[in-house]
């Protein structure tokens, strides 16, 4: 048997343990820190001189002092001082600072990006997979200029939010 949980290596109780409850408050305290995370900024490498009980951040690249061997990290400040938690795949936290999501993809945090495969509203889905490439309007017996531009025009603003792909 082990003494930790595997993904988020929570503390366990052992068979006979004294003091069971210095572990179970532990463990409880960093389900606080990780279940619906809110924090304050991604990326900060010196603590803040200041932290409130409750407060969290994710710790920048190359962190300082406390946070020295925590580099992405989610550094969270308790009663009993710093605790840390390992982001695994998938883990996002609100962020105060950027007023979007955060997300750990496995190698870094992604701020503010949404991955889906469509976008519904009311039940409709109003965005999808991009699609193939439009080509700009050539040729034809009639030429309307305006039209042309106005048509060209759409195709690149649809290729700028990446709707279609470039030509």
């Amino acid at each position: 048997m082990t003494d930790s949980t595997p993904r988020w290596t929570l503390p366990l109780l052992a068979a006979g343990q004294a003091q069971k409850e210095m572990t179970h408050n532990e463990a409880l305290t960093l389900l606080d820190l990780v279940v619906q995370p809110c924090i304050e900024s991604v990326g900060l490498n010196a603590p803040p001189a200041d932290p409130q009980a409750g407060q969290a951040w994710i710790v920048g690249d190359t962190p300082q002092a406390d946070w020295r061997d925590h580099a992405g990290h989610l550094a969270g400040w308790t009663e009993g001082g710093w605790r840390f938690l390992a982001p695994r795949p998938g883990l996002s936290a609100w962020s105060r600072a950027d007023q979007c999501r955060c997300e750990w993809d496995g190698t870094a945090w992604r701020t503010g990006r949404v991955v889906g495969r469509e976008f519904l509203i009311e039940g409709k889905k109003v965005i999808g997979a991009q699609r193939p490439a439009i080509a700009f309007p050539v040729g034809g017996q009639v030429t309307d200029n305006e039209a042309r531009n106005a048509l060209e025009s759409v195709i690149e603003v649809l290729r700028g939010h990446g709707l279609i792909a470039s030509g």
